[in-house]
């Protein structure tokens, strides 16, 4: 079966990858396991070897239907052919997420994923590699922006191991990498209003390059006095901030 371009399908079949997957996943005999995207069911075989519980989301409705047949005989793997974003993640218990997402879906999956997270303990994802620097990266490093602080607010991020592209069929463009986020059970700050919080770090990294002062004068007419209020200096560019920053300048704001 020809993989699908409109659905980003690039299968990794290296039994040895998928088992460095498996072990960076840190699964036991008693976790409910969820794989976004299983497509020829290759990781699924292996995470149900040592899961109490396989639920695999899969989107194109011909491969879930291959996978009924393939996995027919395993009692503990269940398939759904459906759209992960739409899965109800709040409907089940204690649950980690394995799965080599498809790229162009990275994003909204992680966001969705943190939406139902009440019974989330952690996601071991193939992501691209650019994309796993940028959920790991520290402050004052290229790679830190938006998405490594909204991803750092919810979970402890850590870059497993490089996947060359050339593992995979079709060969995608990029190389990929194995991040593993483990779910915070609360946030590293305390913020007076979340919402305005990711706000405030939004408006700064739409001029990164430019100061604090002159990036965040949308927010307030005051702009400087009030970056000074939260002890920070106002000429900083905004990947030099860490969270703990951001939250007190947002709660000074």
């Amino acid at each position: 079966m020809r993989p699908k371009k409109h659905l980003g399908q690039n299968f990794l079949y290296d039994p040895s990858i998928l088992r460095r997957i498996v072990e960076a996943a840190g699964i036991s005999s008693e976790d409910t396991i969820v794989e976004i995207g299983p497509g020829h069911g290759s990781l699924t075989a292996l995470l149900a070897e040592q899961a109490k519980k396989v639920i695999a989301i899969e989107l194109d409705r011909e491969l879930c239907e291959k996978l009924k047949t393939k996995f027919a005989g395993f009692k503990n793997v269940a398939l759904d052919c459906g759209n992960a974003l739409r899965y109800p993640y709040e409907c089940l218990p204690e649950f980690k997420v394995v799965s080599n997402i498809p790229y162009y879906i990275t994003t909204p999956i992680i966001f969705r994923l943190f939406e139902s997270r009440g019974n989330l303990i952690s996601m071991t994802l193939t992501v691209q590699k650019e994309v796993a620097a940028r959920i790991a990266a520290k402050p004052d490093t290229k790679d830190y922006g938006v998405l490594s602080i909204m991803i750092q607010y919810y979970a402890v991020p850590e870059l497993k191991f490089i996947i060359p592209k050339g593992a995979f069929r079709p060969v995608p463009k990029v190389d990929s990498a194995v991040v593993h986020l483990k779910i915070r059970k609360s946030p590293p700050v305390e913020v007076e209003n979340e919402k305005f919080f990711f706000r405030v770090v939004k408006t700064a990294f739409t001029q990164r390059r430019k100061t604090l002062a002159n990036s965040l004068k949308v927010l307030s007419e005051n702009i400087k006095d009030k970056i000074v209020m939260a002890g920070i200096d106002p000429q900083r560019r905004p990947g030099t901030l860490s969270i703990k920053e951001f939250a007190r300048l947002s709660d000074v704001l």
